[in-house]
């Protein structure tokens, strides 16, 4: 495989302009306003797929957007590498934070990217690092260098909780079949410090709504004697965390696994400045639960927090009212042996009880996962490990995640496979922000990366 720097350089402005392309497709799979460029993506992908040397590409339908379903079997008698991935992105709002349109893709060099790095929805998360996959199945099947079976499944639900994912993958268990996951939907710590993710939070995300008087009320003649949801809302949500920042949810706490102190001094090895970490976010200081370190709290650490917050007047002006209605989305991110469906009930139960009299209040669940902690004894992470060892020249740091990849556990559970996670974006990249982008060199690097986690996964294989 040493000839895929020269390939990767042959093809380099088509890899980057491909992906371009792909960037321009607004798939936002949350609003229904978009469905249309959401189907056309999947077009794209399957395409793709057909010309990077799949001999077998597919959409299935499912209840929700397709899943697209390619393979390569060289093999039966060699292992094979199912790699997953999602075409659908986040919504781009506020579109006014950008520095260009999220859905007209250009290349700006940074500080951190001088080579350049592609600004647009989608470019880190996840259609820059699914798409490096692609190229580097391309880059094995016309040189002669694919080692083993591969097979792929790139979905269009992600963003909003891979609903038709769960659906899917209980139906085509056969068709699934594999030795090991292969995913590139999280990151690294930088690029000269190269990791790989042994652990994802899960995720239960919910939507209340506080409903007082029948209509919205002259706050002059009503205020003072009628309960006003949004500040009854808020004062809710405050109760959430106590003075050190620990969630009040009876229970909540129940299973939460405590790493050992050992496990902990071993995570505090990974290079991380807290100045830096500021200066990055333009913030004074930092912020969570006493008694652990930023890196703690954001991994290994369970979270609450509002996405969003809403009710009365909002517009230009001023409008004396009381609102009728409140509403808040909110997100806990949850930690290995978490139930995601325990804690929503907890959390229903408990934000319903602290509700004043004069108020209704509606929880609403939206979706949800489980945490992952994938070892770091097995076969695959050790290919991993070689792969990039390979291509940075450094031995990759294991790195537990704050991010949630639902899907993976119920890989586990219906496929009986392990997943490996190898991302190439940095947290720098603002997935789910303005701005959000993917370095060229990255992209690129990735490229190069993948086909070498092929090679050592089949060589360890035997």
């Amino acid at each position: 495989m040493k000839n895929v720097q020269d390939y990767i350089v042959q093809h380099k402005d088509r890899f980057i302009n491909e992906l371009i392309d792909l960037l321009k497709i607004p798939s936002v799979s949350a609003d229904p306003a978009f469905s249309k460029d959401v189907l056309n993506t999947a077009d794209v992908v399957k395409n793709s797929l057909e010309k990077a040397g799949c001999d077998k590409v597919e959409i299935c339908e499912t209840p929700g957007y397709p899943i697209i379903y390619g393979e390569k079997i060289i093999d039966p008698n060699l292992p094979t590498v199912l790699v997953y991935g999602h075409y659908d992105v986040q919504p781009a709002d506020p579109i006014d934070l950008w520095t260009s349109p999220p859905f007209e893709p250009v290349i700006k060099k940074t500080d951190i990217h001088p080579e350049g790095a592609i600004f647009a929805r989608g470019a880190c998360d996840d259609k820059g690092q699914m798409y490096m996959h692609v190229k580097a199945m391309e880059y094995m099947t016309s040189t002669g260098n694919l080692p083993c079976n591969v097979k792929f499944m790139i979905e269009g639900e992600e963003e909003v909780g891979s609903e038709s994912l769960a659906w899917f993958v209980p139906r085509n268990k056969e068709k699934l079949a594999n030795d090991v996951i292969l995913i590139s939907d999280t990151g690294m710590i930088a690029n000269d410090i190269p990791s790989i993710t042994t652990g994802l939070r899960g995720l239960s995300y919910v939507e209340v709504e506080v409903t007082g008087p029948n209509r919205d009320l002259h706050s002059g003649l009503y205020g003072g004697a009628v309960a006003n949801p949004i500040n009854i809302l808020t004062k809710m949500i405050a109760s959430l965390h106590d003075e050190n920042n620990h969630i009040t949810i009876p229970g909540f706490y129940d299973n939460v696994e405590e790493l050992s102190r050992e496990e902990r001094a071993e995570m505090a090895k990974a290079p991380f400045s807290l100045d830096k970490y500021k200066d990055a976010l333009k913030i004074e200081d930092v912020h969570g639960e006493a008694g652990y370190t930023t890196n703690e709290r954001n991994s290994i650490r369970p979270t609450l927090d509002v996405n969003g917050i809403w009710g009365g007047y909002t517009g230009e002006g001023a409008k004396t009212v009381i609102a009728s209605k409140a509403y808040a989305k909110i997100s806990m991110r949850l930690v290995p042996n978490q139930e995601w469906r325990a804690i929503t009930e907890l959390f229903k139960n408990h934000f319903e009880s602290i509700a004043p009299k004069s108020v209704t209040v509606k929880v609403t669940p939206h979706h949800g996962g489980q945490g992952y902690v994938t070892p770091i004894d097995n076969i695959a992470y050790k290919a991993a490990s070689k792969a990039y060892t390979e291509t940075f020249g450094k031995t990759p740091i294991p790195q537990r995640s704050g991010g949630s990849i639902p899907i993976v556990a119920l890989f586990e559970q219906e496929l009986k496979s392990k997943t490996i996670l190898m991302g190439f974006g940095l947290d720098s990249d603002a997935i789910h922000s303005p701005n959000e982008h993917f370095g060229i060199w990255n992209y690129l690097k990735g490229i190069e990366t993948i086909p070498y986690f092929y090679k050592y996964f089949t060589e360890l294989s035997k």
